[in-house]
């Protein structure tokens, strides 16, 4: 059995440990074992915390054994890095971060903790977090599991990389434009957007914070539903949260086998231009979710076409302010220069990559005096529009649904130095992260050898129909018991 201990989802893990037919440090150490078998093919990690997390699964033993083990206790994770953790390196996959170990833990990583996880290590990104193919890590680039030739996605590919390849039972991202969402349909597995506000950012290195969100990328929906209550909830160090308690989800979940009387809307604009694999398998997606018992129906979110300049607006935008930060002062890289502005100009130009730098031109160009209302204030008000949009088309159905990207995942180097055609890659889900909702990406079929991801989306802070449409299509599908063949 331990051989394929590293396969297995939250839920079958937690009846094996809770029955003591494994205990947390065999789990972890099949974990360990997989890493090596396979991380030199995948390089899903920019750091494993081998010791750390052998410790941490000893103690979950230990709280399993009296009893007082909850549904994380003793479960392998990895931690995307840009996620603080306390005396371990985040580096955002950055030079300007490479020596920055916090002296704290963000908040998710510390309810991690509170249940028990075990936590992996952390995971490969593009540099903090701005890109779409983890090719723009400061380090190395990640392969997908499914086609080494291939790109996971971004920029939470090394944790959507090491949840396929079995080198981590679930982890977390962040997706501020689709980098959970995106990098989860590139390979194969199930990948969460939460509400903005539903989880705490405390301690999330920012990229563009009135989009960034963290959330879970898993191999079954009920997985998802189990980190969310683990992370999810207001929090005093982050205003933007919601005072609403974590939801109770994954056992009503466990429970659901029907789509009642849910309605589907179509977004005619999410099923143009597709890739013709992609497309097949949509329609086959909606073949099922009809015989499931939701009927689907096309309608129409007109600013869609709009939503890839408003955001390579905003993002950029509230990215320059945010990078200003790093300044080879407090901490992270210091070169030394002639004085202060010659010291900063070095830090910068050899600390950050040529994504960053150009999104921080871009960022604050719109910024500019001059430019301000002809660019940055138009793309708000357009985001506005795209929200409602949203809340138009749910007073005609419950949720909406669609491809996550409409492409699978392109080769490695295809689109690295074509930054448009990157940014394409994640048109179709921008718009749900412009207007803030609930939005998943759950294993559609394929195309060829590689996955099709189906995205759901929900009105703001309904995770609950998000997740049980999934968890319905999911489990009637079987897509996420197919896994790729590695090692």
């Amino acid at each position: 059995m331990e051989s394929e201990l590293y396969d297995l989802s939250i839920r079958l893990a937690r009846a094996l440990l809770d029955r003591g037919e494994i205990s947390a440090v065999e789990l972890c150490q099949a974990v360990l074992d997989r890493i090596v078998a396979v991380e030199n093919s995948v390089r899903a990690y920019l750091a494993i915390a081998e010791q750390e997390a052998l410790a941490q699964a000893g103690l979950a033993d230990e709280r399993i054994r009296a009893g007082q083990a909850g549904p994380l206790c003793g479960i392998p994770i990895a931690i995307k890095d840009n996620l603080c953790t306390r005396g371990l390196h985040t580096t955002c996959a950055s030079r300007l971060l490479e020596d920055f170990v916090p002296p704290y833990d963000a908040t998710v990583v510390a309810r991690l903790r509170q249940a028990g996880a075990v936590l992996i290590g952390k995971t490969n990104l593009d540099e903090f977090a701005m890109g779409s193919s983890t090719e723009h890590s400061a380090f190395f680039a990640t392969h997908n599991p499914w086609s080494l030739r291939h790109v996971p996605g971004g920029s939470s590919g090394g944790s959507a990389a090491a949840v396929a390849a079995g080198e981590a039972l679930a982890a977390l991202g962040s997706d501020t434009g689709g980098s959970i969402r995106q990098p989860a349909g590139f390979c194969g597995v199930v990948g969460l957007r939460p509400s903005y506000g539903r989880v705490s950012r405390y301690g999330l290195i920012a990229f563009a914070s009135s989009l960034d969100q963290v959330g879970p990328l898993c191999r079954d929906v009920v997985d998802a539903a189990l980190l969310l209550e683990a992370i999810a909830g207001p929090d005093p160090h982050d205003a933007t949260t919601t005072d609403q308690a974590a939801p109770s989800l994954a056992s009503t979940l466990a429970q659901t086998d029907a789509l009642g009387s849910l309605r589907l809307g179509i977004p005619r604009e999410y099923i143009e231009g597709l890739d013709p694999g992609v497309e097949r398998a949509f329609w086959d997606a909606i073949d099922l979710l009809e015989q499931l018992g939701a009927p689907a129906v096309e309608l129409s979110l007109p600013h869609t076409r709009y939503a890839l300049p408003a955001y390579y607006i905003i993002a950029p935008a509230e990215a320059s302010s945010n990078l200003a930060r790093y300044d080879g002062v407090r901490y992270g890289l210091r070169l030394e220069g002639q004085d202060l502005w010659d010291s900063l100009a070095k830090t910068r130009g050899q600390g950050f990559g040529s994504e960053v730098r150009r999104r921080i031109m871009l960022g604050t160009y719109v910024l500019s005096s001059g430019y301000y209302d002809a660019y940055y204030r138009q793309a708000q008000r357009v985001r506005t529009l795209i929200r409602a949009d949203f809340q138009a088309a749910f007073e005609q159905v419950n949720l909406l649904v669609g491809p996550t990207s409409p492409t699978t995942a392109f080769a490695l180097d295809e689109r690295r130095e074509d930054p448009l055609s990157m940014y394409q890659a994640d048109l179709l889900t921008l718009p749900a992260s412009l207007a803030g909702l609930p939005a998943m990406s759950v294993p559609g079929g394929f195309a060829g050898e590689l996955p099709v991801g189906l995205q759901f989306i929900g009105p703001a802070m309904d995770e609950a129909t998000v997740l049980r449409a999934a968890h319905v299509y999911l489990e009637a599908a079987g897509w996420q018991r197919h896994r790729p063949a590695l090692g």
